[in-house]
């Protein structure tokens, strides 16, 4: 046996472990201020006014503690407690109090209803910029945020129900508790069960009326929910057959989750959903046995009620899709420009530069048509301008989301093995995407409804043809591809109904660049808007990101990123 002398030197263990060649943390920044987009966007849609505030979020969101309260958020994920240590029965779910925190910001700074509260040109817009900027770090509150935003235009349907309600939604406080008493409130939503999905008429859920019913008054619900996102939300719009003397039929509920007196409302949550992604947020299973809840609009027109909460939170997800594009774009850039390979950073390498350029150009496609559609949601909007949301909202819902998942992945690829952990945010935003693309309405729901704006509404593709006209002249193969475009929707009009649906995908992805290209035309630099035409509708397309016209300006395009 060989004795080693106690005077024997050993190597210090931080000598083999010298950390070199990583990325320096990407925190206290300000993510408004480096959104050179997003910041554009607010001043060419009359929402300037707001850029204080906004540069106040972007603040907040960049600084390392808000991130560390979002890892926290979606590792410490909640908890169902249906019982107290006692046995009685209480369906309350346990959030970390990172969450908690993060939301109280997000709803201080009016990302739920400032446009409601104070309504003026370039509202919306600058409601969607903090919506965005607080979904771009911790993008599961942004669920509830969204339902309280979107519950507005359906709360105001019902006088004395909305004069009770809409104040508690416009506050900028937030609790967590479940108190009748309590001067705010957080909205949820839940439509679905498990026998129809996005069939909603086929619902089975009862609701029997206390006296006499009709709008603003009691009913006792009683059913299944299979989806209720954010359940300690304190008030709900369900939808339920109504039954009556004129066989009311399917309807729009307000449910409360507290009683006037203060006793609990019978809202039984069976179990929390075990989600892909979207974990800081909660959603469960529910079971109605006469429930109370309040008649809201017409009996036997629930749709037709909730659907104006629906339109609003379509919107949303473009919004939360574009706003996860942004921190992927962001995450990648950043790490690219921190990380040497072959005797240069990443990107500066032109493999990785046309991948970065590439995924930014999606990023910036996405956040325009965003902001320009949330200028059309604004209150001095013109006839043809709801039309033009009418269609627009749909058809960017459908591609903008679906383009999401693909657009996470490759800017985690950026990362390499860091990516593919969850030490980084990537991996989060990897599972977070598809949930846009599922909530309020899937891939075919949405390609469907534009179908039937396009067949019930056609002041809306006389709108929608008439935004994406202002580009023409400006590029030889967008004008190409709008030709095309009015050639497929004619062809469509005079289809049977089964052959257009089979056709529906393709046409809408057709109105959907042609809408992009259109708005990066009028808004981006022309480096920006030429590539992004080439690449996506030019005769040399590739499905896959990184793969640039010749002579692009990837440097140029990179800078605004």
């Amino acid at each position: 046996m060989t004795h080693v002398s106690e005077t024997t030197t050993h190597p210090q263990p931080h000598l083999t472990h010298t950390v070199l060649n990583q990325s320096a943390p990407r925190v206290d920044i300000n993510e408004f201020e480096l959104n050179t987009v997003l910041v554009e966007a607010i001043r060419r849609h009359d929402a300037g006014w707001a850029e204080d505030e906004l540069t106040e979020i972007g603040q907040l969101v960049g600084s390392a503690q808000f991130q560390h309260d979002a890892h926290l958020a979606n590792t410490i994920t909640p908890v169902l407690h249906t019982h107290d240590r006692w046995g009685n029965r209480i369906d309350e779910v346990e959030y970390h109090p990172s969450y908690h925190r993060i939301i109280e910001a997000s709803v201080a700074h009016g990302s739920h209803t400032r446009c409601w509260a104070d309504p003026q040109p370039g509202s919306h817009v600058a409601r969607a910029a903090g919506f965005m900027l607080f979904g771009q770090i911790e993008p599961g509150h942004a669920c509830p945020v969204s339902m309280t935003h979107a519950v507005i235009p359906s709360l105001e349907l019902q006088p004395d129900v909305a004069a009770k309600w809409v104040p508690k939604a416009l506050s900028r406080s937030y609790s967590p508790d479940l108190s009748a008493t309590k001067e705010s409130a957080i909205f949820g939503m839940s439509m679905t069960e498990k026998q129809g999905g996005s069939d909603v008429r086929a619902n089975t859920t009862v609701a029997k009326p206390v006296g006499r019913g009709g709008p603003g008054a009691d009913y006792l619900l009683t059913g299944h929910k299979w989806f209720c996102s954010a359940p300690m939300s304190d008030a709900f719009l369900v939808l339920a057959q109504a039954q009556g003397p004129g066989g009311e039929g399917l309807s729009c509920f307000l449910l409360p989750r507290v009683l006037p007196d203060g006793t609990r409302n019978v809202f039984r949550i069976q179990r929390l959903k075990d989600k892909l992604g979207n974990k800081s947020n909660a959603s469960s299973e529910i079971e109605l046995d006469g429930t109370v809840a309040i008649m809201v609009g017409e009996p036997g027109r629930g749709v037709r009620t909730i659907i104006e909460m629906v339109a609003q939170t379509r919107l949303d997800c473009v919004l939360g899709s574009a706003a996860g594009m942004r921190q992927s774009v962001a995450e990648a850039v950043w790490h690219a420009r921190h990380r040497a390979a072959f005797g240069a950073t990443l990107a500066d390498q032109p493999a990785m530069t046309a991948v970065l350029a590439d995924l930014a150009l999606e990023s910036e496609a996405a956040t325009v048509t965003a902001m320009r559609l949330a200028r059309a949601h604004d209150e001095d909007a013109t006839d043809q301008e709801k039309a033009f949301r009418r269609l627009a909202t749909a058809v960017a819902k459908y591609w903008i989301c679906k383009r999401g998942p693909h657009h996470a992945y490759e800017s985690l690829e950026c990362l390499g093995g860091n990516g593919y952990t969850e030490a980084f945010p990537l991996a989060m935003r990897y599972r977070e995407q598809p949930v846009m693309a599922v909530w309020e309405g899937s891939g075919n729901v949405i390609a469907l409804d534009v179908l039937r704006a396009m067949t019930r509404e056609p002041e809306s593709i006389a709108a929608f043809d008439a935004e994406i006209s202002q580009a023409l002249g400006a590029n030889r193969t967008l004008d190409l591809h709008l030709e095309r475009l009015r050639d497929q929707l004619g062809e469509l009009a005079r289809m049977d109904a089964g052959s257009a649906q089979r056709r529906a995908r393709g046409v809408v992805e057709s109105m959907a660049l042609a809408l992009e290209a259109s708005l990066l035309v009028r808004f981006s630099p022309s480096v920006v808007s030429d590539a992004f035409i080439a690449a996506r509708l030019g005769d040399d397309r590739a499905f896959e990101y990184g793969a640039l016209p010749d002579g692009a300006d990837l440097a140029s395009i990179l800078e605004r990123h």
